[in-house]
């Protein structure tokens, strides 16, 4: 017997609608294919600033929260950056409830050496109306810019050496946390590579830690980005954590939210096209004629006007391992549907956000990071597609890029990509110097443009994919470029695409569809 989320479909089935970037299709796949739904958005907290104290105060496998204060010490909050949770929380965001937990508690101990750090690691620095959007007015008024500020990994004089870990991983964080008598990390996990020792060593890092695992070496080794145990990354980063919580004092707090991305109007992308209602049919065929017509901009507004209605369903707080144990259960029961059995042909439609992209457009790199890097490696056990299978998704592969944002990503497309795809030479090669590139280096530390390291990590990311499957073909691409560049084949329509996959196929192949978004995993046996 198959999941209730694992739907068949048959001659009568509707055609389903994914998207495409920011747009949605209308494809009509083969009968006999697998449709896997997300998991129903988890039930809320009711009173989740009751669950924040509850969770400081009864915490796991430390003492309580209020236990480690004292007056006059040194104190650092550290908190995940825009790339989490996607797309953003609508206001009140859980992070701004944790921190005015924290802060009145702080205060009531005589804390006042306070600092807030947004730990972006090498991602684009947050503007102030991003941070206000995170920690609340209240927050933002009293303590930005001098107390709440962006990290910096290119600050010469802002990162001290924590030590080196028995695989020769030299761990590098920001001097303010080194220093602290206390490291207070507010997390929002979105999934399941999220969180854990990842945060405060990832959030507050620079080039010289994330070189030891953000490699193709690394990546190659990971079987599965979403499952810990199974991914070379979380191991690298697990030791190197190990490491900071022997030299640092650190108090880690998760939330876990449902997977409720879209609000009220939109609800009915997440069901199943055969149980729509009459009025939910018409809604979603108004929405794709919309998006259809009119120009990007105005696509990726509608989209962006109104924030995600999560509702939070877990906080956790103490050790950072104890911790993470009850935030991964967390994650798992939202999005894992079992499956049974690999498919020949993996079809997805590809969002259009990323946790690189939030306010500006999702270019050709990191479509590929989503294709190949974390779609694909959506799933526990076995990966949903087998070894040399195909991989169908549908996207524009628009040859466009953020200039602010996304700067060194535009030389690495266009001037190394033509050269190689071959990620072994590409880091041998290039990495470095770009790293090392002082105008880029300055766009980073003064503008909001990622580490000029950072595309070199993003084609990393789809290395586990890259490796794994034997053909990627792109429906909907309007240039053959890009995709040729990326190693992928192009098709009109999606028709086409499954009779070329089938080509490469077992007679009769398994096929397969993951209809994102919101989130869904697959716990492949």
């Amino acid at each position: 017997m198959t999941h209730p989320l694992v739907v068949t479909l048959d001659r009568k089935s509707a055609p389903r609608t994914i998207f495409a970037g920011d747009r949605l299709v209308e494809v009509d796949l083969p009968p006999g294919t697998r449709v896997i739904y997300p998991r129903p958005p988890l039930t809320a907290l009711k009173d989740v600033d009751a669950a924040i104290r509850y969770a400081i105060n009864h915490p796991y496998g430390t003492d309580p929260l209020h236990a480690r204060l004292k007056p006059g010490m040194k104190v650092v909050i550290a908190i995940d950056d825009i790339s989490l949770p996607l797309p953003p929380m609508r206001r009140p965001d859980v992070r701004e409830r944790v921190l005015t937990v924290v802060l009145e508690m702080l205060a009531d101990h005589g804390v006042e050496d306070v600092e807030m750090i947004i730990a972006t690691s090498v991602h684009r620095r947050m503007t102030g109306s991003e941070i206000r959007h995170i920690v609340g007015d209240r927050i933002f008024d009293a303590y930005y810019p001098d107390r709440l500020y962006n990290h910096d990994a290119e600050d010469p004089h802002g990162m001290k050496e924590v030590g080196v870990t028995d695989h020769g991983e030299t761990v590098e964080l920001n001097r303010k946390a080194v220093e602290a008598d206390l490291v207070i990390y507010v997390n929002l996990n979105l999934v399941p590579m999220d969180g854990g020792h990842k945060s405060v060593t990832v959030g507050l890092c620079g080039y010289k830690s994330l070189r030891a695992h953000h490699n193709p070496r690394v990546m190659r080794d990971c079987h599965s980005y979403m499952d810990p145990k199974a991914s070379a990354l979380a191991t690298s980063v697990e030791r190197m954590g190990r490491l900071v919580n022997k030299h640092l004092n650190v108090f880690t707090i998760e939330t876990t939210i449902n997977n409720r991305m879209f609000d009220t109007p939109l609800e009915f992308l997440a069901k199943n096209e055969d149980d729509l209602s009459p009025a939910e049919r018409a809604g979603l065929k108004a929405l794709t004629f919309t998006l259809s017509k009119v120009p990007q901009p105005a696509r990726q507004a509608i989209f962006n006007r109104v924030p995600s209605p999560y509702g939070v369903t877990g906080v956790f707080a103490g050790e950072t391992e104890a911790v993470h144990q009850h935030t991964l259960a967390k994650c798992f029961e939202q999005y894992a549907v079992p499956i049974k059995g690999q498919a020949d042909i993996l079809v997805s439609g590809i969002p259009y956000i990323s946790p690189y992209n939030v306010h500006s457009f999702l270019n050709p790199l990191l479509v590929q990071v989503m294709a190949q890097g974390y779609l694909f490696n959506s799933y526990r056990g076995k990966p949903l597609v087998k070894k040399g299978g195909t991989m169908i998704i549908t996207h524009p592969c628009t040859d466009q890029f953020d200039k602010a944002h996304h700067a060194s990503y535009i030389e690495f497309v266009h001037n190394l990509l033509p050269e190689t795809r071959d990620a072994m030479e590409l880091h041998k090669r290039y990495e470095a110097k770009f790293a090392a590139n002082p105008a880029y280096v300055q766009m980073y530390r003064t503008g909001h443009a990622y580490h000029p390291a950072h595309p070199f990590f993003m084609w990393y990311w789809g290395e586990a994919g890259r490796q794994h499957l034997g053909r990627v073909i792109v429906v909907g691409a309007d240039n053959e470029y890009i995709p040729k560049l990326l190693g992928w084949e192009t098709a009109r329509t999606m028709t086409d695409a499954i009779d070329m996959a089938k080509e490469t196929a077992p007679s009769s192949p398994e096929i397969t569809l993951m209809h994102y978004a919101p989130i869904v995993m697959a716990d492949v046996t």
